[in-house]
């Protein structure tokens, strides 16, 4: 078992991955309990045509102005998270704080109400989740090395390069993960 729940953290896909759903993923643990897990996958941006609700929230996104492929379960479910500010209120309606800086915004609101509380926003298509005790055990198996978030790693410019980034602040032998060629059967 896990020693410490990975809420707030982020899980990086060890290489290989089998499962091509999270090979080379980083995700974003938005809840992990007892119960179980959900977090979205935060270097997949996807260059879809716009979508309601991204049309009305397109003025506010962060770069690269797309939605992020979140995950494999539910395609059609859409999760925001916004970065807060200093001049971010404690409370604010229609909006759950996550982590210190990290917010969950209610796409149904108006934007222009709810985004001026917000320093960048993105948009989710699905979402990774775990039943209870499975993240768990894929830790424990090695599937996913769990780090420590920065707020540039969700809000980042470069989410394609995201992987590689995390690894190499990483301390130790565990950078060393970060030069792990695409293709291990090409080394």
């Amino acid at each position: 078992m896990v020693e410490a729940h990975a809420r707030s953290r982020l899980l990086v896909a060890s290489p290989p991955l089998d499962d091509p759903n999270f090979d080379r993923s980083v995700v974003y643990i938005i809840d992990h309990s007892n119960e179980g897990a959900i977090g979205v996958i935060i270097n997949r941006p996807l260059f879809l045509p716009e979508i309601d609700p991204m049309e009305r929230w397109h003025d506010h996104l962060t770069e690269p102005v797309v939605i992020f492929d979140g995950g494999p379960v539910d395609p059609s479910a859409l999760i925001a998270l916004a970065l807060g500010t200093p001049t971010t209120p404690e409370s604010i309606e229609g909006a759950v704080r996550i982590a210190d800086a990290v917010w969950s915004v209610d796409l149904s609101l108006d934007p222009s109400f709810i985004a001026p509380y917000f320093g960048g926003l993105r948009i989710f298509r699905g979402y990774a989740g775990w039943s209870a005790g499975q993240l768990d055990a894929e830790i424990d198996a090695g599937g996913w090395i769990v780090v420590n978030a920065e707020t540039n790693d969700l809000f980042g410019s470069k989410p394609e390069t995201l992987w590689r980034q995390v690894l190499s602040r990483q301390p130790g032998r565990l950078s060393w993960l970060a030069d792990a060629p695409d293709d291990l059967e090409a080394n």
